[in-house]
């Protein structure tokens, strides 16, 4: 079982990393743009639903003693919270694109709780255990949940938000993508000499600026 989910999890995983640039550079809205993006979103499902049936097979069902692979499991928890939770936040402000000042519909309000949660428990987890990864790692789904329940509890800031999230939510959803292959990808592929702490958090500081360039492009305050 394990097998087959590692097997799953690779493919969508690398078929999300071939794919997640090309909506940020097709016409959005355009025919090419919603097919890719919803294939992205089933890939990113796929590596969710897969990262967390490895980590509770690895946790509950097949426990592993090694600290190193207990310390890999809580971070795929975290990855498979974050992933699903940036993709369905970017889907559901397309849903509610002229929502009301305060949205209260449970499972959005739930999810995004679940985001800011698990970076909040997996940060503890990582402090206590001293590892650095998972110390500071899980400080963008602190902030993504916040965010999230910000934007769903308040009035819209510009007049267009909701696409302003959607570009938000995508993108942190691919930073998840790219980070994943950072640090269990790369390493193997390149060797151990690319395990650096700096690697690992590129993806973070690549694509982060492209929230606020693409924020600030599409941005129409309100009259």
């Amino acid at each position: 079982m394990f097998k087959l989910l590692l097997f799953l999890h690779i493919f969508a995983g690398l078929s999300a990393l071939l794919t997640f640039w090309l909506p940020l550079v097709l016409k959005k809205g355009g025919r090419w743009h919603i097919r890719i993006g919803w294939f992205f979103v089933m890939m990113m499902a796929i590596v969710s639903v897969t990262a967390a049936g490895m980590a509770f097979l690895r946790i509950f069902i097949q426990p592993d003693t090694s600290p190193e692979r207990f310390s890999f499991s809580i971070f795929l928890l975290f990855i498979a919270v974050l992933s699903s939770s940036t993709a369905y936040y970017g889907l559901r402000v397309l849903r509610f694109k002229r929502k009301a000042d305060q949205h209260r519909h449970l499972g959005d309000l739930a999810f995004a709780s679940l985001l800011f949660l698990s970076g909040l428990a997996c940060s503890i987890y990582g402090f206590t255990s001293g590892n650095t990864l998972i110390s500071f790692f899980p400080f963008l789904g602190i902030f993504l949940g916040l965010g999230q329940l910000a934007y769903w509890l308040r009035p819209m800031p510009v007049k267009n938000s909701w696409l302003l999230e959607h570009i938000q939510g995508m993108i942190a959803c691919s930073i998840s993508t790219v980070t994943a292959f950072t640090v269990f990808g790369a390493p193997r592929l390149l060797g151990g000499g690319f395990r650096s702490i700096y690697l690992w958090i590129l993806p973070t500081i690549v694509l982060v600026p492209l929230i606020f360039y693409f924020s600030r492009k599409y941005s129409v305050p309100k009259r």
